[in-house]
């Protein structure tokens, strides 16, 4: 007897439910779920309408956001997009009807956002796999550092060219 074969209804590569979704914005990444049908959840600013793309320097700027159920067409607009399940090598995923679940219960919901803290991708991940994570966070904290302690560096270097003039005179 001949194995049977599963078929796929969608396209290899469409997004499944549960998906991660990168996009690619001119200075950064926004991320959103995907949760079927063409539709997504992310997080928004507040005060713009549906098709807020995060693309305001207002929104990085927000302390608040709110979750919001599109279609991934809209929210990609012009840019492009990937499926990125990057961390499931790390975190186990959560069962796809909990993922979504828990997705659906926070449509219209106001969430605090924080670019460093509580951003877009620490938003799907906590939805994904139970715990918030965020490389593109984790990346800014270490360049601000590198950029803090440089500068504290050349601070310092200063006030000691200044103290050893000072003391030539």
């Amino acid at each position: 007897m001949a194995a049977i074969q599963s078929f796929r209804a969608t396209r290899p590569g469409d997004p499944e439910p549960g998906d991660l979704i990168e996009i690619f914005r001119p200075a950064y990444q926004h991320w959103a779920l995907y949760l079927g049908d063409g539709y997504i959840i992310n997080v928004t600013p507040v005060d713009e309408g549906p098709p807020a793309t995060f693309a305001s320097a207002k929104s990085v700027f927000s302390r608040k956001a709110r979750v919001r159920m599109q279609l991934l067409k809209d929210v990609v607009g012009n840019d492009t997009y990937r499926i990125n399940n990057k961390y499931d090598g790390t975190y186990a995923p959560l069962p796809v009807e909990e993922i979504i679940r828990r997705a659906e219960s926070l449509i219209d919901q106001e969430v605090s956002y924080d670019l460093l803290g509580n951003n877009c991708e620490h938003f799907v991940t906590l939805l994904r796999y139970g715990e918030g994570v965020s490389d593109q966070a984790n990346r800014a904290v270490s360049a601000i550092g590198f950029v803090t302690a440089a500068a504290g560096a050349f601070s310092l270097l200063g006030l000691l060219r200044s103290r050893s003039r000072e003391s030539q005179y």
